[in-house]
């Protein structure tokens, strides 16, 4: 703990974890409880992103998912347009866009999304903990509990709480197993014996037993030793960059507040609440630390006791480094403004090829290196190649037709009838009669047809022979 008339300048905090002991050994965190109006806008934030969790794999768009994000499958539905194997190119220019807006995002609004996004962070402090204090109490309650001896009390609210807290992983897992796998296939999950669903059976298993062992035991860890994200903002942040700081000009040199006696002391009265509050164990006012995961537990508990003590909020607050230094509050500079722009424009052209992605792709070119055939009936004919992707959930029965011209096309080989999701080839040919061919090389239009509409017409060459002219394959 820090003493009074400690300058920023002491960074001895920096040689050790919170929540290790010199000797290796953890120490057990407990936050007391929580509040004010940064946790009650987290609460709301919280509610709406459980509900999406839980919500979302229940909706359906003409049967299909909403939202799949079937890795192993390689299956994705996103706000229920499906994406595969022929989409990879989207999806990984949307995981990178994402991934750069995230580090991007970092750069100017620090770590936001650990503390108000990040799944860890929603279960552990909105799902876990509060259980926790619900039945076991505030944190000096906790800490009495566990010191006391196995008693009827004791052996009760720790089966209660673990046994809640088990339900509680089981149902998060399922949900997480729903994005993945589907509604569907998660009630097949529940009502089929195991053996025929062992694979899900399995991953329903891991998926709530590293749910369990997260909430239950490793919590903050999590962040502290596992997430790379955290040991990352070292190099991402800068003294710009809008994290939570304590403003040491205004709150140092910090001391308790003695009645009838003249202080000559900063706005903190060393009270301790930011740290008791604060799920990593840290000290916020020994400045940005690889913990802090920017919950705002520490901001709602300064700015609960400035009110009491009459004197200004904001103490510690979201700010740069620089606004603390200079007192100038600057968000909006001109890094900020330069990656604003990149995140706009690398979003725009992930946003323009979505919206301009067809539901098939169609492809039908001449076969190379073969002349026109001679035909019965005073016709030519050329061979050609046709491949279809059906991007869509419904099978696409198409047919071909000669849109500009009289003639005739007739498959050869293949199946152009194109199953959801799927990709057909085939050989047809186009049969011309030679009264129509003015030229070597005769523009002709082919019609792909399905359930009698036409979806795309394709413009390709029929090469002809003319008397008296050469061939050229064009």
């Amino acid at each position: 703990m820090n003493t009074s008339n400690q300058t920023p300048n002491k960074e001895e905090f920096r040689d050790h974890l919170a929540t290790v002991t010199e000797e290796g050994k953890r120490i057990w965190i407990y936050p007391k409880k929580p509040s004010g109006n940064f946790h009650k806008y987290r609460v709301i934030v919280a509610i709406i992103l459980l509900a999406v969790l839980f919500f979302v794999p229940l909706i359906k768009v003409n049967g299909h998912p909403l939202m799949l994000l079937d890795i192993l499958g390689r299956k994705f539905i996103l706000f229920g347009i499906a994406f595969g194997p022929h989409d990879f190119h989207l999806f990984v220019l949307t995981i990178i866009g994402l991934i750069i807006s995230i580090f991007l995002f970092t750069v100017v609004y620090g770590r936001i999304f650990c503390g108000w996004i990040c799944p860890q962070t929603i279960f552990m402090e909105m799902v876990f903990r509060k259980v926790e204090y619900l039945i076991e109490g505030d944190a000096n309650k906790q800490k009495a509990l566990n010191k006391q001896s196995w008693n009827g009390e004791k052996i009760f609210k720790k089966a209660l709480k673990q046994g809640i807290f088990f339900i509680l992983a089981f149902l998060i897992a399922n949900a997480l197993l729903a994005w993945v796998i589907g509604i569907d296939a998660l009630v097949e999950l529940a009502s089929k014996p195991i053996p025929d669903v062992l694979g899900r059976f399995i991953a329903m298993i891991l998926f709530t037993g590293a749910t369990y062992f997260m909430g239950a035991y490793f919590r903050e860890q999590v962040c502290t030793m596992i997430c790379p994200y955290g040991r990352l903002q070292g190099v991402m942040l800068d003294p710009n960059s809008i994290v939570i700081h304590y403003d040491y000009k205004r709150g140092e040199p910090r001391g308790k507040i003695k009645k009838d006696e003249e202080q000559n002391l900063g706005d903190c009265i060393d009270c301790h609440l930011c740290v008791d509050v604060c799920p990593t164990g840290i000290d916020i006012r020994n400045g940005t630390q690889l913990e802090c995961i920017n919950c705002t537990a520490c901001i709602d508990a300064c700015d609960e006791v400035m009110v009491k003590v009459k004197r200004p909020e904001g103490l510690i607050r979201y700010a740069s480094k620089n606004e603390i230094e200079t007192g100038d509050r600057k968000i909006f500079t001109p890094k900020a403004i330069g990656y604003t722009i990149v995140l706009i424009l690398l979003f725009s052209f992930i946003t323009f090829l979505l919206s301009t992605r067809s539901d098939f792709e169609l492809s039908i070119v001449r076969t190379a290196g073969l002349m026109a055939q001679e035909q019965p009936g005073d016709k030519l004919s050329n061979l050609y190649d046709v491949k279809i992707i059906n991007k869509t959930f419904n099978t696409l029965p198409a047919t071909l037709e000669l849109n500009n011209m009289p003639g005739e096309v007739k498959l050869v080989a293949g199946d152009i009838t194109t199953q959801p999701q799927g990709v057909s080839e085939g050989k047809f040919f186009v049969i011309i009669p030679k009264e129509s061919i003015k030229s070597l090389n005769t523009p002709i239009e082919i019609a792909v047809k399905a359930n009698g509409k036409i979806i795309d017409v394709i413009k390709t060459s029929f090469l002809g022979k003319v008397a008296g002219q050469k061939l050229e394959n064009k």
